[in-house]
């Protein structure tokens, strides 16, 4: 029987849960947004859109039972790390015919992109929080 979970901890479970749950679920809802954000070298991009969706709805499905959080809080952890290279490639298109948001002034959308670089850290520090619980 597992021990007691703390309330940061569970909350921050929680979070990431609904976090992840959501963001994928955009994945499936609205493919082309992301599509424009997958760095071209990875090939077909609407396919790394459509399974790095589902992975992340699973990540937060494992994230919602205390039985199988550990496990939820690695699978989080390494898919933010692994769509950092595509949000670098937001900041990178801004100001091309492939920024992700056309309609958006580039500079505006480049300082947007960069705030978020440094933005994932503290997310996968929860999430490591939540898998070493």
């Amino acid at each position: 029987m597992m021990g007691e979970e703390d309330p940061a901890t569970r909350r921050a479970r929680r979070g990431l849960a609904a976090m992840m749950v959501g963001s994928g679920a955009l994945h499936f809802a609205v493919p082309s947004t992301y599509v424009k954000i997958v760095p071209r070298w990875l090939g077909d991009r609407r396919r790394v859109v459509l399974v790095s969706g589902a992975l992340e709805v699973a990540a937060g499905g494992l994230l919602l039972s205390r039985r199988t959080r550990r496990a939820g809080g690695w699978l989080t952890a390494a898919l933010l790390v692994a769509v950092f290279p595509a949000n670098v490639q937001m900041v990178l298109d801004a100001g091309t015919e492939h920024q992700a948001a056309p309609n958006v002034p580039a500079p505006l959308f480049r300082a947007a992109g960069l705030a978020r670089l440094p933005g994932q850290v503290p997310m996968i520090r929860r999430a490591l929080r939540v898998a070493r619980s």
